[in-house]
């Protein structure tokens, strides 16, 4: 058997018999990128620049410490507009972006990048003010590790779900979205290719990231699925 980043095996299990799903985690090590800025000027430079998976780190990935810390905005370039710029005018627009509307890491750029240049255009002034401390863009290096839990049908998949850490959770969930060019998640994605539940995939798929600690994800998840096998 093989394990893959997405959790899927490439091969079959058995002839006839869908493909396994290999719950997996992973752990990051953070790099700080070239891009840094002091003023919105700047960042609006950088995030025209910076590598997209930088982008996806600073919206998607910061999803993981707002769902612990449930303080503050969900994405690091509102939360820095905010406090360290004092634009709450900014903050708030950024705030309100929905990455689950998007279906590339450029469109989530070109987004944030029209939100940050119109905002400077109508206030002039913000555009060179310091801000009180500098914005580091970094990504992170990943390391997919496994778990023992594998499930090659939907009650081995539900048990999975139910005993997997949220850090598993978070891997398949949101992490996933990033290889898989933001379409979808692994766990819908092997609910529709292998389980033949489109509906519970299509509904898996809208639960609200922001609202949702992971563990309500989970609980979510696990309702969806519960109620689709009946």
């Amino acid at each position: 058997m093989s394990v893959m980043e997405s959790g899927v095996a490439v091969e079959a299990s058995s002839p006839g018999a869908p493909k396994p799903f290999y719950f997996n985690t992973s752990a990051h090590l953070l790099r700080i990128g070239r891009e840094r800025a002091t003023t919105l000027s700047e960042l609006l430079q950088a995030l025209r620049t910076c590598p997209e998976d930088s982008i996806f780190e600073h919206t998607f990935r910061t999803l993981q410490e707002h769902h612990f810390i449930r303080e503050g905005f969900s994405n690091d370039f509102a939360q820095w507009a905010f406090t360290a710029c004092n634009e709450p005018g900014l903050a708030e627009r950024l705030a309100g972006i929905d990455v689950r509307e998007f279906t590339s890491v450029q469109a989530v750029r070109e987004r944030i990048v029209h939100i940050v240049e119109e905002y400077i255009q109508n206030e002039p002034h913000s555009g060179d003010r310091a801000a009180r401390e500098p914005f580091y863009f970094y990504a992170a290096d990943i390391t997919v590790l496994p778990t023992p839990f594998v499930a090659h049908n939907l009650l081995e998949f539900v048990d999975g779900l139910a005993r997997v850490t949220v850090h598993s959770i978070h891997h398949h969930f949101i992490e996933a979205r990033l290889r898989l060019q933001l379409r979808s998640n692994d766990f819908s994605l092997w609910l529709e290719e292998e389980a033949n539940l489109k509906e519970a995939a299509r509904r898996l798929n809208r639960i609200d990231i922001y609202t949702s600690t992971l563990e309500d994800v989970r609980r979510q998840i696990l309702r969806i699925v519960g109620h689709a096998k009946g």
